[in-house]
């Protein structure tokens, strides 16, 4: 038995659960009597909705169709050899749920070992390999191409991409190695760490066949068919490949430094996945691919028995499997149709969500505000948003007329919301203000309609107070941009009756939203986790930290902006609001900076000015600020931050606020951006000790987001 079999039958008895890929091997005769040609197709034996992944043994069936394929090559029987995927699916990387289990270092270097042995054998044949990109390829489905001496590509590939450091590893099967000696360290380190660190963008066919990572694009419909006549006239020596020459002088040295720069800005350190990736990038300059090899291994298992691949992983779960089963949710059974939709308010936030509902439903949208200039301005706002999306070919200009009739606004709310299933508020947050639109609308929609507002922070259950049916009167909380974040916090009032969510809820998987069941407790979860973070921050400011020293102290989060830049993003006037709505609530814990109340005052946007193109505290701000003399260092700042919320988060839950510490997580990641990497906040907690410090225990059990035990 060969050293690689054992390999792969010792981390195969470590993956109980792998979904098993087969390889198939058959023969063909090419076109134009090129020769007898060996076909391998990777196939787990479902359809495109469980695509086809790499595991241990998927590896070891591989190595025996090579094995197969090799002996055939020696032979002189075949005259090449392909790799194709199933319909849709070429090969989506390796299988993750394996790798949670692992628990030493030993069995996690077996496994970046097992996959190099057995894909480089495709590039040590006697005849040429050649790859057939046909549907979605990533991670280690992408490298199984690599390894080959030719590529294809479908033009119909939806998504391609090594999307390794977006979860907290590098691409270990030869990515880092071969990809830039393939196509220049420059578009490497585009694949590699850019893309993966911009909420893993994937590449199209055609962008995949510009980048030079194939040799050639065909058309999806007959995409092996033309790749066999191509595969031919390359073997008859009638095509020519050829390839740029790859720049291995300081180009090579300066797309590594622009990665590290990219990876500073979105991670600031705080993730070693984007830098162990460019080290092994900037060492591949030599060419040497062994030595490469060698260190995709290390690295590899270094990062699997790390926190941030665990709570990578945790994440990538978050929003592929909870999200799509919310806990709570009603039965989907209770649901009623919504075929038409009210929206009271015109604004920026009413528009946006007219302009959703409209998209993902289909349905008539009727926008209501207090005259009309307002309504106008708001439908032609939808209107607009829709010319651009003709434009930019996203519709066409059927599909664009159809919107376009469904969309309509109105002074009278009889009129409009008459026959509406779903009626929708976002005006000013303002309780007396929004009872009172729920009053008006519940006087003239239906018995069974909605009444959906999307306040960020008041009680639910309050505003429904007043009215005869409070009992589907749901909270509908989306986040800005609405067409961007994913995340919606379906709140539950005391009255809220089970069909009334359930609607609500179906009404979210049509919007295609992240949908996560809150109790009706103040600012719910995300604004009142933020504005904990935050007002920590403006005490520690307002005690006499420097504003500089403040901000840095939380980069080693690694969050998307800093504290204050976020608050310039929000809105410093929305953000003094939902802390003084906190306050109220918990007087204890929330304050509201009378620093902050001078800057919204003062009519501020923000802390900053960008005079330079970065960043500065705006000398107005600064001399508005009233500091103690209190000055913290970065450490202490940062322990005193994540203290605050921990405390919230254990409150939270002790509350009931949501079903479990996942939650919560999900919700920072799809409705704030918080780093995948961090799995939300709550590993990231655990893994610093933090939650044993300030609540006596950790958030997840040992081995959720987590180095099993």
């Amino acid at each position: 038995m060969s050293s690689t079999t054992e390999l792969l039958k010792g981390a195969a008895e470590l993956f109980p659960g792998e979904v098993v890929t087969q390889a198939h091997v058959r023969h063909l005769d090419l076109p134009g009597g090129a020769g007898r040609f060996a076909l391998i197709t990777l196939d787990n034996g479902f359809d495109h909705t469980k695509p086809t992944t790499v595991g241990p043994q998927s590896l070891a069936n591989l190595n025996a169709a090579v094995d197969q394929v090799e002996k055939e090559a020696a032979e002189g029987t075949i005259v090449g050899v392909g790799v194709t995927g199933k319909p849709f699916i070429f090969a989506v990387g390796a299988d993750l749920k394996g790798v949670e289990l692992l628990k030493d270092h030993k069995d996690a270097l077996a496994i970046g070992k097992g996959g190099h042995d057995v894909f480089r054998r495709l590039s040590g044949l006697a005849v040429p390999t050649f790859a057939y990109y046909n549907g979605a390829a990533m991670g280690g489905g992408v490298e199984i191409g690599l390894h080959c001496s030719y590529r294809t590509v479908s033009s119909a590939l939806p998504a391609f991409s090594l999307p390794e450091v977006f979860l907290g590893l590098v691409p270990g099967w030869g990515g880092c190695a071969l990809l830039p000696n393939l196509i220049g360290a420059d578009r490497a380190v585009s694949v590699i760490i850019e893309n993966s660190l911009n909420q893993n963008r994937q590449l199209k066919g055609k962008q995949v066949f510009e980048l030079g990572i194939a040799d050639a694009i065909f058309e999806g419909a007959d995409f092996l068919e033309q790749s066999l006549i191509w595969t031919a006239s390359v073997l008859k020596g009638e095509i020519a490949v050829e390839r740029p020459e790859v720049d291995r002088g300081d180009a090579w040295d300066q797309a590594v430094a622009r990665g590290r720069a990219i990876a500073d800005s979105k991670v600031h350190g705080a993730a070693p996945a984007a830098y162990r990736a460019l080290e092994i990038i900037a060492a591949a300059k030599s060419g040497d691919l062994g030595a490469g090899f060698d260190a995709e291994d290390q690295a590899l298992a270094d990062l699997i028995m790390g926190g941030e691949l665990r709570s990578g992983i945790y994440s990538f779960n978050l929003v592929q499997k909870r999200a799509k089963r919310p806990a709570g949710a009603p039965d989907k059974a209770l649901a009623r149709p919504v075929t038409k939709v009210g929206v009271v308010g015109a604004g920026l936030m009413a528009s946006q969500l007219a302009l959703l509902f409209l998209r993902r439903l289909e349905v008539p949208v009727v926008l209501t505000d207090i005259d009309q200039a307002r309504v106008d301005k708001g439908v032609g706002y939808v209107q607009a948003e829709i010319d651009k999306l003709l434009g930019k070919g996203r519709i066409n200009q059927d599909k664009a007329n159809r919107l376009k009739a469904l969309v309509s606004g109105v002074l009278d709310k009889a009129e409009g919301f008459s026959d509406a299933d779903f009626i929708i508020e976002a005006v000013f947050e303002e309780i007396g203000v929004k009872q009172q639109v729920f009053a008006e609308v519940e006087a003239v929609a239906p018995a069974h309609a909605i009444l959906a507002t999307n306040t960020s922070s008041l009680s639910v259950t309050e505003m429904a107070s007043k009215l005869k049916n409070p009992e589907r009167v749901v909270g509908f909380h989306f986040f800005n941009p609405v067409a961007v974040l994913p995340l919606l916090e379906i709140v539950r009032g005391e009255q809220t009756d089970d069909a009334s969510l359930a609607t609500a809820f179906g009404v979210a998987r049509k919007l295609k939203k992240t949908a996560v069941l809150v109790k009706d407790a103040p600012a719910f979860v995300v604004n009142r986790i933020l504005t904990r973070f935050m007002g920590e921050i403006q005490n520690i400011i307002d005690e006499g930290t420097p504003v500089e020293t403040a901000e840095k102290a939380i980069e080693p989060l690694g969050l998307p902006m800093s504290p204050l830049v976020l608050l310039e993003l929000v809105g410093p006037a929305i953000g003094l609001h939902v802390s003084e709505t906190l306050n109220r609530a918990f007087p204890e814990r929330f304050t509201v900076s009378e620093n902050l109340a001078a800057v919204v005052k003062a009519g501020k946007r923000g802390f900053y000015v960008y005079d330079s193109g970065k960043p500065e505290l705006d000398p107005e701000v600064a001399a508005l600020l009233k500091q103690g003399d209190t000055v913290l260092t970065e450490d202490q700042v940062r322990d005193r931050v994540l203290d605050a919320v921990a405390q919230e988060i254990g409150l939270m839950l002790a509350e009931g606020v949501v079903a479990e510490a996942q939650d919560i997580d999900l919700c920072l990641i799809t409705g704030a951006g918080w780093p995948f990497h961090l799995g939300g906040i709550t590993p990231y907690l655990d893994r610093e000790g933090v939650s044993e410090r300030v609540n006596g225990k950790r958030f997840l059990e040992q081995g959720v987001a987590s180095v099993p035990a």
